[in-house]
C-alpha cells in the first residue's frame, strides 16, 4: 500500500501516473506570459472542476514549463481507503526538497 505521498520530477512516470487515471495535462487560462505556451499547470482528470478555466496543452509544452519552473510533482497512488488516487500538486524542487 502506498497512501503515502512521493515526490518526482521523472517526465515518464508523472506522465504515466496521470493519463492511467484519464488526466491530460492544461494551463490555466489567461496565465501564460508573452511567448509561453503555458502558464499555471494542472492536471485535468475526468468530472475535474471547470472553475478556473483550462486550456489542453502538449506534453512537451507543460514539461518544458514544468522544468524552467523547478517544479516537482507531490502525489499518491492510493487513498488510505485502498482506492486509486488522484491526488498531485506541483511544488517547487527546491522549496520542497529542504522541508525533508
Amino acid at each position: 500500500m502506498s497512501h503515502s505521498s512521493k515526490r518526482t520530477a521523472d517526465h515518464a512516470e508523472i506522465r504515466k501516473w496521470v493519463e492511467e487515471r484519464g488526466g491530460k495535462p492544461v494551463s490555466i487560462e489567461g496565465t501564460p506570459r508573452k511567448a509561453e505556451e503555458a502558464g499555471l499547470l494542472r492536471i485535468d482528470f475526468p468530472g475535474g472542476a471547470a472553475d478556473p478555466p483550462l486550456k489542453p496543452i502538449s506534453w512537451d509544452a507543460f514539461f518544458k514549463k514544468f522544468d524552467e519552473a523547478g517544479l516537482e510533482m507531490v502525489y499518491q497512488d492510493e487513498k488510505e481507503s485502498g482506492g486509486k488516487s488522484y491526488f498531485c500538486k506541483f511544488v517547487d524542487r527546491e522549496t520542497a526538497g529542504s522541508s525533508r
